[in-house]
């Protein structure tokens, strides 16, 4: 596994321990504070924003409920004080007084540097922490590719989990319907495919690009109107791009709207593709079972004596597990640079795994 990809199931790992803590707690009235900055978004002016919600939050009337909230928000600006500029993926910071009893002041704050990047702004004071955002990236389990075109205009964006992040767009100005006749007309028409030609290229050009270095797991490719299918009947894409593609779809819009509509439409290709890696890892599994059994375990006692041995490849984890024990397993993977998927238990597989203990390996190494 390269260290980036290690970096990235780390910091998935040491989220999903603050989810678990986070959702936890409730206060008696609205005085748990949420707030996300978004990446690439200046850090001064949340803090001034925090400030002047502190200097709001002298007029609450409760007494108690004043004194944790004006508590809480100067944690959260001691907190965000210490950085100069917004982290790369942006931060998510909490604060509140999580105390059980009324009338106590346990006043605590925490801070999380997302694996993907934050695509909101929010600022939140409620009985609750408010998760979501968070927990939507714990759902990211590959990357894909997306692009809406026409004639006239163009975006490419990275689909992450449920979050769109724009990559590139650009205007073609390749002309539309034109109004002169004769021989100017159809000279008129060779200049527009001209232009036409040399869009798709541009266009294709950033595609092969982008979605090389990406390393997506698939590409979805949407339009009004034949240019989506233009495209990738043409030259401007590689032959592994177009290998790639798996899903075209009409879509009435291009640029944001077009990318939202693209994504809503073709749900139903990617829950087919996020189910299929799991049942190929589990096939894998059940393969060497059946042939080698040596190179792989299941069942907690074999696991861990495997994991202590630093033979796991990949560890196959069933999400009915108990919260705790999955952390346990995460972290022994963790030491030794295992890579962990979580299996959902909707499939054939899946139960299969959850029949077996729940836990299994497919190991690097006979043992």
């Amino acid at each position: 596994m390269d260290q980036d990809k290690k970096d990235k199931q780390k910091k998935k790992f040491q989220l999903r321990k603050m989810l678990s803590e986070l959702g936890k707690y409730r206060a008696r009235h609205t005085e748990l504070i949420s707030v996300y900055i978004p990446a690439g978004y200046q850090i001064q002016n949340i803090l001034n924003q925090i400030a002047d919600e502190a200097g709001t939050a002298r007029n609450i009337k409760s007494s108690g409920t004043r004194k944790n909230v004006t508590t809480a928000l100067e944690r959260m600006l001691q907190h965000l004080r210490q950085y100069k500029k917004t982290p790369e993926n942006g931060i998510a910071v909490f604060a509140g007084n999580i105390s059980e009893r009324e009338g106590q002041m346990d006043v605590r704050d925490w801070s999380v540097e997302p694996p993907e990047p934050l695509n909101v702004k929010i600022y939140r004071c409620d009985q609750t922490f408010f998760l979501e955002p968070l927990k939507e990236q714990m759902e990211v389990t590959a990357t894909y590719g997306l692009v809406v075109m026409d004639r006239r205009e163009a975006s490419v964006a990275l689909l992450k989990g449920k979050t769109i992040v724009p990559v590139w767009s650009d205007n073609s100005f390749v002309p539309g319907k034109f109004g002169v006749g004769g021989q100017s007309a159809g000279r008129m028409a060779r200049v527009i495919e001209g232009m036409a030609k040399d869009w798709y290229k541009k266009v294709g050009e950033v595609v092969n690009k982008v979605f090389t270095q990406e390393k997506v797991k698939g590409i979805i490719i949407g339009g009004p109107g034949p240019t989506k299918d233009e495209l990738l009947a043409g030259n401007a894409l590689r032959t592994e791009i177009k290998k790639m593609v798996i899903a075209v779809k009409a879509v009435g819009y291009t640029g944001d709207f077009g990318l939202k509509e693209l994504v809503e439409r073709s749900e139903d290709v990617l829950s087919k593709e996020e189910v299929s890696e799991e049942t190929v890892v589990m096939q894998k599994f059940l393969l060497l079972l059946a042939t080698r059994q040596n190179m792989v375990a299941y069942g907690e006692a074999k696991v861990n004596a495997a994991l202590d041995a630093r033979a796991v490849d990949t560890l196959l984890v069933s999400e009915n597990l108990p919260e705790a024990q999955i952390f346990k397993y995460i972290e022994k993977a963790e030491e030794s640079g295992a890579e962990v998927i979580s299996i959902s238990i909707e499939t054939k597989e899946g139960q299969q795994l959850a029949g077996m203990g729940g836990i299994a390996a497919i190991l690097r190494y006979a043992i």
